[in-house]
C-alpha cells in the first residue's frame, strides 16, 4: 500500500481521570498475596506497569473517543464538515448498534454526506482505519477523515480482582496477570489530502501487513459469562499480527 496524496494531520489523545496505580491493586489483593506468600510490589516487577488509568463508573466510550476527536480538529484547525469519513476502531464498543461512530459524530457534529462506521480488529483498530481513510484519500473519495479510538480497562480490571480474590490460587493469579495490564485511555487520528495547509503534518508513505491468523486462540482479552450467571475473564497473552506504517 502506497500513498501520494494522504496526510497523518494531527494524533491526540484524552487520558482518563483516575489514576490507579499498581501500589493500590495489590492493596485490593492483599488477602491473596497473603495466602499464596507473595511480596509486595510483584505486580509492577512482573508487569512494569507502575499506574494505568481508569474512567470514571458509567462513562460512555463515545465521550472520550469525542474529546480526542474536538482536540484533533481543533489542533488542525479542520471543520466538521470537511470529514468525509469517521470511523471508530475500538476493541470495546457501547452497543452491538448503532456504531459507536455514530454517537461520536453527533458529539462532534458531522453529519451529512459522510461515512460512519465501526472497525473492531483488537490491538490493530487504530492502524486498520489509518489505512481504510487513507484509501478513501488517495481515490479522491474524501478529503479528510478521522480515526477515533476509547478503551476502558476498570470493568475487566475489577472483574479480575475480584475473581483472584475468590479463587486464591496461584496457576490463576499466573494465567490472569496480564490482565492487570489493561488501561484506559481514548485517541484521535485527523488524515487529510495536500488542500489542507498544516505545517504538523507529515505525509503517509504507505502501509505494510503480516498475519499468522492460525494462532488466534493466544490472544483473548474480555469479559464473558459461563451460561451461569458468573463472570469469566480472559487475559490479553500476545498479538500475532503485524501492521506497519511508513511516514515522511
Amino acid at each position: 500500500m502506497r500513498y501520494n496524496n494522504v496526510y497523518i494531520n494531527t494524533i491526540n489523545y484524552e487520558l482518563p481521570p483516575v489514576v490507579v496505580s499498581s501500589a493500590e491493586i495489590e492493596q485490593q489483593l492483599a488477602p491473596l498475596y497473603a495466602a499464596l506468600h507473595i511480596g509486595q510490589g510483584q505486580l509492577q516487577a512482573l508487569t512494569g506497569i507502575r499506574e494505568r488509568r481508569w474512567w470514571h463508573p458509567d462513562t460512555p466510550l463515545s465521550q472520550g473517543a469525542a474529546l480526542a476527536g474536538k482536540k484533533a480538529l481543533k489542533a488542525a484547525g479542520v471543520n466538521a464538515a470537511d470529514i468525509g469519513a469517521i470511523a471508530y476502531t475500538g476493541v470495546c464498543r457501547e452497543l452491538f448498534e448503532p456504531a459507536t461512530a455514530c454517537r461520536v459524530a453527533d458529539q462532534l457534529g458531522i453529519q451529512g454526506d459522510v461515512m460512519i462506521y465501526d472497525i473492531s480488529n483488537a490491538c490493530l483498530g487504530v492502524v486498520n482505519g489509518i489505512l481504510d481513510i487513507a484509501n478513501r484519500i488517495e481515490l479522491g473519495q474524501i478529503r479528510a477523515g478521522l480515526v477515533v479510538s476509547c478503551e476502558s480497562a476498570r470493568e475487566l480490571n475489577e472483574t479480575t480482582i475480584r475473581r483472584m480474590l475468590d479463587k486464591k490460587d496461584m496457576a490463576f493469579f499466573a494465567r490472569s496477570v496480564a490482565t492487570l495490564t489493561g488501561g484506559s485511555g481514548a485517541v484521535a487520528v485527523l488524515l487529510t489530502d495536500n488542500s489542507f495547509n498544516c505545517p504538523e503534518s507529515h505525509r503517509l508513505l504507505g502501509g505494510a501487513a503480516m498475519s499468522q491468523p492460525q494462532h488466534h486462540e493466544l490472544c483473548r482479552w474480555g469479559i464473558a459469562t459461563d451460561g451461569q450467571g458468573n463472570e469469566k475473564c480472559y487475559a490479553r497473552v500476545i498479538m500475532l499480527p503485524c501492521w506497519g506504517l511508513a511516514v515522511a
